[in-house]
């Protein structure tokens, strides 16, 4: 630990930026551009400064990066600035001597005694009540020969997951210490195998702002980042100042053992430093006019685009090597397989907030060679009415298809005027992503996310119960096309519950046998509720953690969804990286009740599908989707007199009959099968 008697440190090198170890000591570096004087804090145990090492403009300046190299220094160090220049926030200048400020490089954090109310009042020191960033060494693991996987799209699904909600239960059946932490998630693998996931999406995990939710209420989801390198403390059984760092390469290495990719959901729209009343916790204090979209009229003001009171300049010089340099960071040094990218329409908004024709952000992104291979996934609009889906930058980018999610839920609801909408979704949403350079795997399918009903709530309320938000249920969408069956909420009615079971299943029907890539929600497959609550942002508690009683209450979903996962991962159909509507991919043929007459009219309520290889004639699926009320028969296609259909799903029987194992042959010479009401069946030949 450094001490005020200490030599006097050395010029130091700007690059690279932020804390590096070298030999004999530590190498700090941080751009300011407006910054008039910045002093170093080396911080004790208890985050007090233990040393302020002034930054000579003359020997720790190079052009716009302060810099200066501490010997004697190791990891584990805790760190902040003091910087100085004017507080004009009519020029877009916050600056605010009186704060310990965060290293926006920071690989790791420590936020125990943290206090935003104190960092939200400008002039008052918050000595000991800041967070603070730590030194430390990335290239100090051992990861026993990993490397991020980059695997192809394989037909597999993804798995959004709270990496707190998944096993902070009680009955989870872990040890308190790693309940809701990395070391939780590596202990619960073998469910995740079983499922039969490939990736897991893992919401937040930066460090993020557990203050910064109204009412007092806690950030449960982590959209309010504070570092864009460093691991949330929160999530850590380790509590060393450099635990979190270890712990979260543990789980990744564990996760790539098992054959599981890991993709992070990132915020680089925004950061919890807010709108103008919001605390002064790093970017704001360092560089305000620089990190953030001001308003041209007037500069005291932030453009917000994320709708959480600030919008980072994405597209300026350094905050765009900001973003590269974390995902950089993240792939190397934490072997992360991909990034989902936060109202990532942010990302092609200028400086004069018009989006951008060939934004720069977007296109690094696409482009990097140290990205190439992982998967990139925005989510394609943003809080000020941009949407993107189908003509989003770049070529490889993928995107969440929120048209799919819209279709598929009115469709199975029985809405009318669903059926055209519908086989487009199947098909990989070709109407969207058809250009020459796209391809199916643009589209990520979904029908829930973290936002939003969960699939359980889909089939069980009609209307959104947020009242425990606080916000007496003004919050969150008032759209879900969701219905419940019948009764709001729970129910003791066996038809009711019959019939949610059924429109579950057969939401997981068509997801799973639909082109491109599907996701679905951690604890879908058992049932998960959230009690109606359809924005759980706040909620760290038994509303939004998996519950994992349902898991032997509700094992015949679980079942269900793994093996027809599983029979989508064996299918070269859901592998094809062409449109199945395009020469030289597999052919589709659409049927309605009879054979080749599809009703494509408003009134439909049922369509079905056929599938082949030219140069696989075993390759042979037949798809019924029936969301009417009454049961119908439909014709199926003709085959060999040697050949005969099997069914492989049918979501209208009883479990395990649902998804027999071997298929269930029909009898030799059947030419029509009956799909019962709001049921969809998968038959194929062998």
């Amino acid at each position: 630990m450094a001490r005020r008697n200490d030599p006097e440190p050395l010029p130091g090198m700007p690059d690279p930026i932020g804390a590096t170890v070298r030999d004999g000591g530590v190498n700090f570096s941080l751009y300011s551009h407006h910054a008039e004087s910045i002093e170093l804090l080396l911080l004790d145990d208890s985050d007090k400064p233990s040393a302020a090492i002034p930054l000579d403009p003359g020997r720790h300046r190079t052009d716009n990066y302060w810099h200066a190299f501490v010997p004697g220094l190791r990891p584990g160090q805790r760190y902040g600035y003091r910087v100085t220049g004017p507080f004009r926030p009519e020029d877009g200048f916050r600056f605010d001597p009186s704060k310990i400020l965060l290293d926006p490089y920071a690989k790791a954090v420590v936020d125990d005694s943290y206090d935003r109310e104190l960092a939200s009042q400008p002039g008052t020191p918050n000595d000991a009540r800041a967070m603070t960033s730590v030194v430390v060494d990335p290239t100090a693991y051992d990861w026993q020969g990993d490397q991020p996987l980059r695997r192809p799209f394989r037909g597999g699904a993804i798995y959004e997951m709270h990496v707190r909600g998944f096993t902070r239960h009680p009955n989870s059946g872990l040890n308190a210490p790693v309940r809701g932490t990395y070391a939780g998630v590596v202990e619960k693998i073998p469910y995740l195998q079983h499922l039969g996931v490939e990736a897991v999406e893992l919401l937040p995990v930066f460090q993020f702002d557990r203050q910064s939710a109204p009412g007092g209420r806690p950030n449960y989801w982590g959209y309010e980042p504070v570092g864009f390198f460093a691991p949330h403390r929160g999530y850590s059984s380790d509590q060393r100042a450099i635990g979190p760092v270890d712990e979260f390469r543990d789980m990744v290495r564990a996760l790539h053992r098992a054959g599981i990719e890991v993709i992070l959901d990132v915020v680089f729209n925004h950061t919890a430093e807010d709108g103008i009343e919001g605390p002064t916790l790093s970017m704001r204090g360092i560089d305000n006019a620089t990190y953030y979209l001001l308003d041209p009229n007037d500069r005291s003001s932030y453009i917000d685009d994320s709708g959480v009171g600030n919008t980072l300049n994405a597209n300026h010089t350094v905050v765009r090597r900001l973003i590269m340099d974390s995902l950089h960071y993240w792939v190397q040094h934490m072997h992360v397989d991909g990034f989902r990218f936060d109202l990532a329409s942010v990302l092609s908004r200028g400086e004069d907030n018009q989006p951008l024709a060939d934004p720069p952000i977007l296109w690094d992104i696409d482009t990097d060679p140290v990205l190439a291979g992982t998967k990139i996934i925005a989510e394609a609009w943003d809080a000020a009415g941009l949407y993107q889906v189908g003509s989003f930058a770049g070529d490889r980018w993928a995107v969440w298809n929120g048209r799919y999610r819209d279709t598929i839920r009115r469709f199975v609801k029985g809405e009318n005027g669903t059926v055209r909408d519908l086989a487009d979704a199947i098909s990989g949403s070709p109407n969207l992503f058809g250009d020459p350079d796209r391809d199916p795997m643009r589209s990520v399918n979904f029908i829930d996310a973290h936002d939003g009903f969960t699939l359980n709530d889909l089939v069980s309320y009609n209307d959104k119960h947020n009242e425990a938000n606080g916000e007496d249920n003004h919050d969150g969408s008032s759209q879900n096309d969701s219905w419940n069956c019948g009764a709001e909420g729970p129910s003791d009615g066996a038809d009711v519950e019959a019939l949610r079971e059924r429109q579950l299943r057969s939401f997981f029907a068509v997801l799973m046998l639909s082109q491109g890539r599907p996701m679905f929600v951690m604890g879908d497959e058992v049932r998960r509720t959230q009690q109606g609550n359809n924005n759980a942002y706040c909620q760290d508690n038994q509303i939004s953690w998996f519950d994992w009683d349902l898991l032997d209450r509700n094992e015949h979903l679980f079942d269900f969804v793994a093996r027809l996962l599983r029979a989508r991962q064996s299918s070269a159909f859901f592998r094809d990286a062409q449109f199945w509507t395009q020469p030289g991919s597999a052919d589709i043929a659409w049927h309605g009740t009879e054979i080749d007459h599809p009703d494509w009219s408003d009134t439909s309520h049922s369509l079905a599908f056929e599938l082949t290889l030219a140069d696989d004639p075993s390759a042979h699926l037949y798809v019924a989707l029936n969301a009417y009320w009454e049961p119908l028969e439909f014709e199926l296609p003709p085959v060999p007199a040697h050949v005969r259909w099997a069914v492989a799903a049918d979501t209208s029987a009883p479990p395990p009959e649902d998804v027999p194992s071997p298929p269930q042959a029909l009898p030799g010479g059947a030419t029509r099968y009956t799909v019962g009401p709001r049921a969809a069946a998968l038959l194929r030949t062998g």
